[in-house]
């Protein structure tokens, strides 16, 4: 597909837990306009990186630029960003949860937000504290995906959703990037239904980047995705 321009540019990246390195020297260059794959075994770094990105951690050494320039708060309104755990206040509803992201989310689209609700079947109703964590998954993906902004961080924005509702959700994903220019990143365990959502993958492991390329690419090279997952990572 030949991209070419980068959204986002990692230089010998590194962070430190303790005496642990998160991330070890991370050197990486995402495309811009690209659906992202971030793709490891637990505490390969994937999570450090993408609050690094969204300027929700700072790293001790090493340089990251987002759009040409260093992520941090005054950067907020280019980046949607979905955690892999939201918090929610007691009492509040999805329609609640809407109106907050009206007021305070840039680039909030509530139309958009009110048919990804329909299309997660969701109740606008329901009390947000005490959702199954299926629910809460999808009142977060709405917030971030409603948004018009340049890049969107999404990270294990599939756990907790059962393999059907899995499903119906990419193919609402695939719907919606084809008719958007965003760069989109997405980390997950989910792969084998997500991989045709993806048109570039980085493979993480010990904090370092061992493998990335476009997936057309790599898939000539050494079968699907989550072959070449099993293969560098095992079961």
């Amino acid at each position: 597909m030949g991209l070419t321009a980068n959204a986002i540019v990692f230089d010998r990246l590194t962070k430190y837990y303790g005496k642990r390195r998160g991330l070890n020297e991370l050197t990486l260059a995402i495309p811009e306009g690209s659906i992202t794959a971030i793709l490891g075994p637990n505490g390969a770094g994937k999570s450090t990186m993408m609050r690094i990105i969204a300027g929700m951690t700072v790293p001790d050494q090493g340089t990251v630029n987002v759009f040409g320039r260093q992520p941090g708060w005054e950067r907020n309104h280019l980046i949607a960003y979905l955690p892999d755990r939201a918090r929610w206040y007691g009492g509040h509803t999805v329609a609640d949860a809407l109106e907050w992201g009206e007021r305070l989310l840039p680039g909030f689209n509530r139309d958009r937000a009110h048919q990804l609700v329909s299309d997660f079947k969701l109740d606008v109703e329901l009390e947000v504290e005490g959702m199954s964590r299926g629910q809460e998954a999808r009142l977060m993906l709405v917030l971030c995906l409603a948004r018009d902004v340049p890049l969107l961080v999404l990270d294990e924005p599939f756990s907790g959703i059962d393999m059907i509702s899995r499903e119906q959700i990419v193919l609402s994903l695939i719907d919606a990037f084809s008719e958007r220019k965003q760069t989109v990143l997405i980390s997950t365990h989910e792969i084998g239904e997500t991989e045709s959502l993806f048109d570039y993958a980085v493979f993480i492991q010990d904090g370092r980047a061992v493998l990335c390329g476009e997936v057309e690419e790599l898939r000539a090279q050494r079968g699907s995705i989550r072959d070449i997952y099993r293969q560098l990572f095992g079961d």
